[in-house]
């Protein structure tokens, strides 16, 4: 099935203006989520709000916005000084800079969208992606949407360019911030580290490889129930880690171990996708999601 766009933005750089289309890249319909459901009935709950003062519900009409510039008191805005303070929609992709796209530490990645060529556009998109694949560059620009302000960052994937939304420096702590214990690493050690590393190191990486396994048991369990069965219920054992008494033995078991792991890995078949949740052929009620 064909993707659909989900809008039309144009990347801007000098005089040059690429019209493009605009696809989310990941898929938010895999996931799995539970709605909250009256015990005895098994009706969905409706979600409300209750003011903590006066104790009753309040309705939506009857709601503004408020910061709070201290401790339990509040400046309210209205609707329309909330939307006077936010960012403009664009329709532009303003390209700032072209920088290598290892001098952006992954730590600032954020969501990711894919982009295609709009009417007209097709010669100046695939020069644009030709030219940062050559260079082994990336481009960096600003992009509003939402009433909010993006920093993002546009690189190929193949022959497709990806616009990856990154957080802004004040959104990300630094590492630092992080305390680590000076420790000596001795030269065997670190010998025995590096052996173990190269026995796991892959040329290329296959996400195709990993499977979410708790989404997949969960559709089995709810496969059960979807058929009537019971299921069981076991309560999960917390690993216990123990201390590493000698750290290069250790290290020589975790070889061994890898070793032993990948020539049994090598005389299985692929392993088989999760069994997809099928409806009963009757219900008494319409599931929906939220």
């Amino acid at each position: 099935m064909a993707a659909r766009s989900i809008g039309s933005l144009t990347i801007s750089f000098g005089l040059v203006a690429i019209p493009v289309k605009l696809y989310t890249a990941t898929q938010s319909a895999n996931t799995i989520s539970f709605n909250l459901l009256h015990k005895t009935c098994g009706s969905r709950l409706k979600q409300q709000y209750i003011c903590l003062k006066e104790g009753v519900v309040v309705e939506r009409d009857e709601m503004v916005k408020g910061y709070e510039f201290a401790k339990d008191q509040y400046v309210m805005f209205a609707p329309e000084e909330i939307k006077a303070l936010e960012e403009a929609g664009s329709h532009a992709i303003e390209i700032a800079e072209f920088v290598p796209i290892e001098a952006v530490d992954p730590v600032y990645y954020d969501k990711t969208y894919y982009l295609s060529p709009d009417k007209g556009a097709a010669k100046p998109y695939a020069l644009l992606t030709e030219a940062l694949k050559e260079a082994k560059l990336c481009a960096v620009g600003r992009w509003a949407a939402r009433g909010k302000s993006y920093l993002v960052l546009l690189r190929p994937v193949g022959e497709v360019l990806t616009m990856q939304q990154l957080h802004f420096a004040t959104d990300v702590r630094p590492a630092t911030e992080v305390e680590v214990p000076k420790t000596e690493v001795k030269p065997a050690e670190l010998k025995l580290a590096r052996q173990l590393i190269d026995q796991q190191t892959s040329a290329t990486f296959d996400p195709n490889a990993y499977t979410d396994e708790v989404r997949a048991r969960i559709q089995a369990e709810i496969q059960k129930k979807v058929e009537g069965q019971e299921i069981s219920v076991s309560e999960a054992q917390p690993e216990t880690g123990g201390k590493v008494i000698d750290l290069m033995e250790a290290l020589r078991a975790s070889l061994e171990r890898t070793e032993s792991a990948r020539a049994s890995a090598s005389q299985l078949g692929p392993r088989k996708g999760a069994k997809r949740v099928e409806q009963p052929a009757k219900t008494t009620r319409k599931a929906s999601r939220r």
